[in-house]
């Protein structure tokens, strides 16, 4: 067959299939290009899920009637200058329009601000109807009727109507927390109404439309996340870490006001809560990040939800490191879920037997062992493991030791109340009790605080493990014979620039040949350990990432293990004064708020709260 060119029609259809892949693809591309106009309020009305009427309606400042013919034109924007490394607008590529009118039966009715009259224009299944003049609001209103229309073949992949209804509302959300000075109005054939009115871009703004679109939940359990690196700016909201969802789902991330769905946010929110979340939770986030735009391409995808850094360590390494810093920050932090699920574990007929309340974090699975990692005889392994005392405790990490206490669980609702007055203005308050050998009851000015004590100070003995590897080169052991590991020359490259970094812990290698490294010493704490793996595993994340993360989380892993099996165990009988300095030490630590695997170290219950339970308000 002979090369010919093809219909214009068919060009567009082509597009559309990379642009508009269902309805909630056509609402993100009306709304993008309303926020461009500069609208003020935008409304959205859908039917049948969005397949039989896509209506988007604006304030912007709208079109005149000789730029509609234009509008429905490939390649055809105002936004875009001759820089394609200089874009500052949502939309830029002039695809949308002329991509829905491909597929659907389209109709533009707009009003230039300056314009007495405004004009219309359709395209049904590609073909044009000429622009005339017709009433209409200053600003644009776009109706999409009968989407897929015209390729049939499309309809088979939607899906129900209320999943392509959710998928819109989705959208609508995530592109209005980036937009707090807009009013959003969503409107479904169900009658269902999401009605976001503008709130302003000051912080206090920001949040309330976080807590519009998120809820009110994650407002009181958020930390402020605001660092600069390089002319780089994040900001945002994060988690607190007790506070966590079953998905990454909501977890939202913006460049230069883009939402984007990109694996690099996801990796870096991951990393940045590695030892305070169970694998099976995810961080709560809403991050903005904010840079120059000739250092990200966001020309990857005609969807344009994926971007690509210039520097991806750079803002990997931002991310990170702003979340650890803001959660150190925060100090010690309860969810306030905790205090929910606990009120109603003691509301009547709540009942224990059939499972616990959906409110409380789930437990998650023990942490696999490491390969060839042995407890006993690791020189790292607690002290209380090397002699016959029964309580030593990680004395050698300047832990506090915790002597058992002969007598029954302590009870200091009587004795030394004038003596603790003083704690209970710190946050975790002073300790009143232990009950069932394991939870310390304490009591601050306005709420009740109970502490699992071995999760608690499975934290403390683990940041001290932290703090010591990170202070200091890891112990290696020297292999009898090196290990030679065969690479691509790119990744035996990469390793070489950071032998010194692995050196620091414990991992000792050297260039053997173009395509190899040689393996001289690996880190003591890992005992047996397949060298061929791990330096491969490495070699691929430094492609991926340029970082050593995977080394370092293998040693954060043992010091977790040794920190579980060296911590003051559950049924150990404590003494006030050791209750009283595990709170201390518990609120000096950042992230003692929860445990190694992630379960909450405490639950505080407010006395309003308690009032409540009994009716006295």
């Amino acid at each position: 067959m002979p090369i010919r060119q093809l219909s214009e029609t068919m060009i567009n259809q082509i597009a559309a299939g990379e642009v508009i892949e269902r309805p909630a693809s056509v609402v993100k591309e009306l709304v993008e290009n309303a926020l461009d106009a500069g609208a003020g309020r935008i409304e959205i009305v859908t039917g049948g899920g969005g397949l039989n009427l896509i209506r988007v309606t604006d304030d912007g400042s709208g079109m005149s009637e000789r730029e509609l013919p234009l509008a429905i034109g490939r390649h055809c924007t105002s936004k875009l200058a001759d820089d394609i490394h200089d874009i500052r607008s949502l939309g830029f590529r002039g695809e949308a329009l002329p991509s829905i009118g491909s597929v659907a039966r389209l109709s533009i009715r707009s009003r230039a601000r300056d314009s007495e009259s405004g004009a219309e224009i359709g395209v049904e299944g590609g073909r044009i109807t000429p622009v005339r003049p017709a009433p209409a609001n200053r600003g644009t209103t776009v109706e999409v009727r009968d989407l897929f229309f015209a390729t049939p073949a499309r309809l088979k992949f939607m899906k129900t109507e209320r999943a392509e209804s959710t998928a819109t509302s989705d959208i609508v959300r995530r592109i209005a927390i980036a937009f707090p000075t807009v009013r959003f109005t969503l409107a479904g054939a169900d009658r269902s109404t999401l009605d976001l009115p503008a709130t302003g871009d000051t912080h206090e703004g920001r949040l309330e439309r976080i807590a519009q679109v998120m809820g009110r939940e994650f407002a009181d359990n958020a930390i402020p996340v605001d660092a600069m690196r390089e002319g780089v700016r994040l900001e945002g909201y994060v988690s607190i870490p007790s506070y966590t969802r079953a998905n990454a789902l909501q977890q939202y991330a913006y460049v230069n006001g883009r939402p984007i769905r990109d694996k690099l946010f996801a990796g870096a929110i991951r990393g940045a809560y590695a030892d305070v979340l169970p694998r099976d939770r995810h961080a709560v986030t809403v991050l903005f990040l904010t840079l120059d735009p000739s250092t990200v391409d966001v020309n990857v995808h005609p969807a344009k939800a994926d971007v690509r850094f210039r520097d991806p360590g750079l803002v990997r390494g931002l991310i990170v490191g702003a979340i650890r810093q803001a959660l150190a920050d925060a100090g010690i932090r309860a969810a306030t879920t905790g205090a929910s699920g606990m009120m109603a574990a003691f509301r009547p007929g709540s009942g224990s037997g059939n499972g616990s309340s959906s409110h409380f974090t789930a437990t998650p699975a023990s942490p696999r062992p490491m390969t060839g990692f042995d407890l006993e005889s690791s020189p790292y392994r607690p002290l209380d493991m090397r002699s016959s005392g029964a309580g030593g405790g990680f004395t050698e990490t300047g832990q506090t030791s915790f002597a058992p206490a002969e007598a029954t669980s302590a009870d200091m609702r009587a004795s030394q109340a004038e003596a603790d007055g003083a704690l209970q203005s710190l946050t975790l308050g002073a300790a009143r009790a232990q009950v069932h050998e394991n939870y310390i009851v304490a009591q601050t000015q306005d709420s009740l605080i109970i502490v699992d004590q071995h999760a608690a100070h499975e934290r403390l003995v683990y940041e001290e493990l932290k703090t010591a590897l990170h202070s200091r080169a890891v112990p290696s052991q020297m292999l009898l014979l090196p290990e030679i590991v065969d690479l691509p020359q790119d990744d035996a490259e990469r390793l070489a620039i950071h032998a010194e970094t692995l050196a620091r812990f414990g991992l000792r290698l050297e260039r053997f040949g173009p395509g190899a490294v040689a393996v001289r010493e690996t880190p003591s704490m890992l005992g047996e350990v397949d060298v061929q793996q791990l330096v491969r595993d490495l070699a691929d994340e430094i492609a991926d990432h340029d970082t050593t993360e995977t080394l370092t989380g293998r040693l954060h892993h043992i010091a977790a293990t040794m920190a579980c099996h060296g911590s003051v165990r559950s049924g150990r009988r404590l003494k006030p004064e050791e209750m009283n300095a595990l709170l201390r030490q518990m609120e000096a630590t950042p992230g003692s708020g929860t445990c190694n695997h992630g379960r909450p170290t405490y639950i505080e219950l407010r006395l309003a709260d308690i009032e409540r339970l009994f009716g006295r308000r």
